[in-house]
């Protein structure tokens, strides 16, 4: 191999670790330190891959961005630009305010007439999955994770919020619609819990820090929009990105 050879070899093998390293951070839920990419990059030292970081992170700052790099907590995490954030909260308040869909309201009122309830004792009620039903109320800030049960597995249990109330216009819990006062009484909020009956242990406040952590890189993390396409329309697109990497090698 000559010289320019083995120069071009490295820089592609310097551009496929930048990308993954671009990657990695984008999907890490809290900052990912130079240690943590040691060990997936054995061969690169600590020096290199700092480099590569910073490298990111000067390109995202150049190009403004629409999300940006930055060096916490001894890593690196991606977050939005601050620049952007009035049109990030009005995003939010628009997404909140929606109404909620049939499967939201259903998984509402059994965490709110059965809580603290587990996400096996909602799934063993409605029938279904419900992950991204309670993902969605969290998010919205309907419903919050209160404690754990002390179960096989320790699951989260879940109960409403302040925002529950104030978005049906209640008071408190205690105005709630009694079952008895429905025209037929709902048998189904009746049922016994599939987890059993067992203590419930509040969330240490350790926990409840991660727990807001992760739900809230959740959350920030735009979800992609999947539209039906033709091939002709697949085929457009994949011509435009090729394009686009040749004016921008």
């Amino acid at each position: 191999m000559t010289k320019n050879e083995e120069e071009m070899f490295d820089n592609l093998e310097s551009e496929r670790i930048k990308s993954a390293v671009e990657s990695l951070i984008f999907i890490s839920n809290k900052p990912l330190t130079i240690d943590e990419l040691k060990q997936l990059f054995e061969n690169s030292d600590g020096e290199t891959l700092r480099g590569i970081a910073e490298t990111l992170k000067k390109e995202h700052e150049e190009r403004n961005s629409g999300v940006r790099i930055v060096e916490m907590a001894g890593g690196y995490q991606m977050v939005t630009t601050p620049q952007n954030s009035a049109y990030i909260k009005n995003f939010y308040k628009i997404r909140n305010t929606e109404k909620l869909s049939s499967p939201s309201l259903e998984t509402l009122a059994i965490i709110a007439y059965k809580q603290p309830v587990t996400r096996v004792d909602i799934e063993a009620i409605r029938g279904v999955n419900v992950d991204g039903v309670v993902r969605s109320l969290l998010e919205k800030n309907l419903i919050k994770v209160v404690g754990r049960k002390e179960v096989i597995g320790r699951p989260f249990v879940y109960g409403t919020t302040r925002m529950f109330l104030d978005y049906f216009g209640l008071k408190s819990l205690e105005e709630l619609p009694k079952i008895e006062e429905f025209a037929q009484q709902d048998l189904v909020l009746d049922m016994k819990l599939a987890s059993g009956d067992a203590d419930i242990t509040p969330l240490t406040e350790e926990e409840e820090e991660k727990f807001q952590e992760e739900n809230k890189a959740t959350a920030q993390k735009p979800e992609p929009k999947i539209e039906p396409e033709t091939q002709e329309a697949k085929v457009e697109q994949t011509e435009r990105i090729c394009d686009g990497d040749q004016q921008n090698p």
